[in-house]
């Protein structure tokens, strides 16, 4: 490894604090806030060092990372008034991991620039899991020369790495993810609770289906959580529901029409109406089956 560097990291939570480790156990010095500090322990215990706000994490960092819930907290969190734009070292890296929207993430590479700062968005796929073993998808906008830069920290952290185009392309790329993933969802979903209806055994026609065409990540990973009745959350309700909201303006911004997004919509809705929103997504299942 080159020489250790100075990395602020914003937003430890269910991923985010995954990620942290493995910058961490990668030599590099890490300066942490999270607006949940109890979040923040597992990587101080490690050797991180706390911060009181996102900005005061910036300053002492050649390189900013960010792991944060929803497009307001990163809007906020970079360009409100003593936050990562305003308060970063002219010459750092701002990286945004969050799923945010394309037209946002903009907004912060303009922001950057006009401070002598280079920002990319790299949103990811890959859940809790993929956090935790460092092989997380990793889609990324902004310029190749900042990519190049962000590449050996995104190394630590992913394994499916590329630069899709300009600011924005990353989250784009991410929502074309989320169209897949959310859409998908609804399909083991029904399939399992289709089979349990029909008496059979949902765990064994999983077994029958998981490796034939009907396969995914989803089917293969989510699915034997839920028919465990495990709903903890890797990825949680409330944020499938926010990708989807973000994927579906950015569709009707491109004037297309996304009628299977818009059904999953309305049934993650209707899990959060059962007061769901804090379960992983798998939760979908219970919809069908309660």
């Amino acid at each position: 490894m080159s020489a250790p560097l100075s990395i602020a990291f914003i937003g430890t939570g269910v991923m985010g604090r995954s990620m942290a480790s493995h910058l961490l156990r990668a030599g590099h010095v890490v300066h942490v806030y999270n607006r949940s500090p109890e979040k923040a322990q597992p990587v101080i215990e490690m050797g991180a060092h706390w911060h009181d706000s996102a900005g005061a994490a910036a300053r002492k960092a050649d390189v900013v990372v960010t792991m944060l819930g929803f497009p307001k907290d990163v809007e906020e969190t970079y360009l409100g008034a003593g936050g990562i734009v305003e308060s970063a070292k002219p010459g750092s890296l701002l990286i945004d991991m969050t799923t945010s929207s394309p037209l946002l993430a903009s907004r912060i590479s303009k922001a950057a620039s006009h401070r002598g700062l280079s920002a990319i968005d790299a949103p990811v796929s890959g859940g809790d899991i993929g956090a935790r073993e460092a092989r997380l998808v990793i889609m990324a906008g902004g310029e190749s020369e900042a990519f190049e830069r962000a590449k050996p920290v995104l190394d630590l952290m992913g394994k499916n790495i590329a630069l899709h185009g300009p600011a924005g392309a990353g989250q784009h790329c991410k929502m074309a993810n989320q169209i897949a993933v959310a859409v998908g969802m609804v399909a083991w979903c029904e399939a399992l609770a289709y089979a349990k209806k029909a008496g059979l055994d949902p765990v064994a026609v999983h077994g029958s289906i998981s490796g034939g065409a009907a396969g995914s990540w989803a089917l293969t990973t989510l699915a034997p959580r839920a028919l465990n009745g495990d709903f903890a959350p890797g990825f949680y309700v409330k944020h499938i529901i926010k990708d989807i909201g973000i994927a579906l303006d950015s569709a009707a911004e491109l004037n297309l029409e996304l009628p299977g997004l818009a059904v999953a919509k309305s049934l993650y809705e209707k899990v959060a109406l059962h007061g769901w929103a804090d379960n992983g997504t798998q939760a979908l299942y219970q919809l069908y089956t309660a």
